[in-house]
């Protein structure tokens, strides 16, 4: 009986052992399994973020990429504006003439630059004529009554002859003088020399340097004076006029910076800077023009362009690119980064194939162009231009594409 109870405690000793190693097993390989699936699934996340795509020479050329690195944007410390390109009025010339005329010659076209001084067109009048003989006449006078008032002078010192001859002679001396110094002016201002031989002509002269906008006349037409015979505009001196409205009037002040874009020219970043702001509202709308001189490319630019512009009223700066240099893929923001050293990079260099064979090789396929996926976080948007955190590092002068990378990322995915 005895013996009996020592099997059965044996026999019930081991289904224990057995049923506590089965469930420690079973734990074990549960354990292992959820381990490898925190394995696999954080693959497969590095992997979904970081992506590589390669492109060869004609891809890369066809595709029109700029490659860069960012810009130091302030993105958020700003006014926003709305404005015009303006010329100031002394850059500005209506020209005319001082007397009528006929239109004999037109030296220039609409759109055509001149300088200062440059003969435009010939004004031809007998008028002219008539100017320039009584100019020669008094001319002639005024020498013999020169001569006349100095020989009174010394006859009258002498008492020889009477004060009231040298009077009469010097008051008629003066007349002629003042005469004669007006018709000198008159062509003068006809650009006509009084000393030469008569004519039927005067020029015209560009009185600044610009460009011609209008020409309102034809030969033969009949020109009167003061009326417009045509327009210049000297764009050099283009300002900026931006519409500032009340509440934000007291933030700015000259000598802050101006970002701004034209919206019809492919939203190109214009710089300029504050140089005097208004001290009356304009017209009806509440809101004072600030007036800002143009830094940079103002021969894109014309009188009258509207302008979308931003005043930088703060120093603080944030790392910035091109918004289109953002694209977003599985509800996140991306952007390609060129990886160092891959875009010099050909066939036969990495495959190790002789000089002789590479060359050949190399005609056919050109470089090739790697460019690695990098997840980034955007903020701010203003002007074309989108504030960016980088989430994974990058190269300090990393080549990052600001232009093409919805190209690379459709080549991502149709390779995928």
């Amino acid at each position: 009986m005895k013996r009996n109870n020592i099997i059965y405690a044996s026999i019930a000793g081991a289904i224990l052992l057995a049923v506590v190693l089965y469930f420690s097993l079973r734990h074990s390989d549960s354990d292992g399994h959820n381990h490898n699936e925190e394995e696999v699934k954080t693959e497969e996340t590095a992997t979904a973020t970081i992506k590589e795509v390669e492109l060869n020479e004609a891809q890369f050329n066809a595709s029109s990429i700029e490659l860069g690195t960012f810009s130091l944007k302030n993105l958020s410390e700003v006014i926003n504006a709305n404005g015009y390109t303006k010329l100031p009025p002394q850059n500005q010339a209506d020209v005319s003439v001082y007397t009528s005329g006929i239109v004999k010659a037109i030296n220039i076209i609409e759109g055509q630059f001149v300088k200062k001084g440059q003969v435009i067109a010939t004004i031809e009048s007998p008028e002219f004529t008539k100017l320039q003989e009584a100019y020669l006449t008094s001319k002639s006078n005024l020498d013999f009554l020169k001569l006349e008032y100095e020989r009174q002078k010394t006859l009258s010192e002498e008492e020889v002859n009477s004060k009231k001859v040298f009077q009469k002679t010097k008051a008629d001396y003066e007349i002629e003088r003042a005469r004669f110094n007006s018709l000198q002016r008159q062509l003068s201002v006809l650009n006509i020399s009084g000393n030469g031989a008569t004519t039927a002509t005067v020029p015209v002269l560009a009185p600044i340097s610009g460009f011609i906008t209008e020409i309102y006349i034809k030969i033969g037409s009949n020109v009167e004076a003061g009326k417009p015979l045509l327009n210049i505009v000297d764009n050099s001196k283009l300002h900026v006029d931006l519409l500032v409205y009340e509440k934000d009037l007291h933030k700015v002040k000259a000598g802050q910076n101006v970002r701004f874009v034209l919206t019809n020219q492919d939203n190109a970043e214009i710089m300029g800077k504050i140089f005097s702001v208004g001290k009356a509202f304009e017209n009806e709308t509440k809101s004072v023009a600030v007036h800002a001189d143009i830094t940079n490319d103002k021969q894109k630019l014309i009188p009258g362009m509207y302008v979308n512009a931003l005043i930088d009223i703060g120093a603080s700066k944030v790392n910035a690119l091109p918004s289109e240099a953002v694209i977003k893929a599985d509800g996140r923001e991306f952007i390609f980064v060129l990886e160092e050293g891959h875009q010099e990079e050909t066939h036969d260099e990495k495959e190790g194939h002789s000089h002789e064979d590479g060359d050949k090789h190399s005609e056919e396929t050109g470089k090739s162009y790697h460019f690695k996926r990098i997840e980034v976080k955007t903020g701010t948007a203003q002007l074309g231009f989108v504030k960016v955190s980088l989430l994974q590092k990058i190269e300090n002068n990393a080549q990052i594409v600001l232009k093409g990378a919805y190209y690379i990322q459709s080549h991502l995915l149709k390779t995928e």
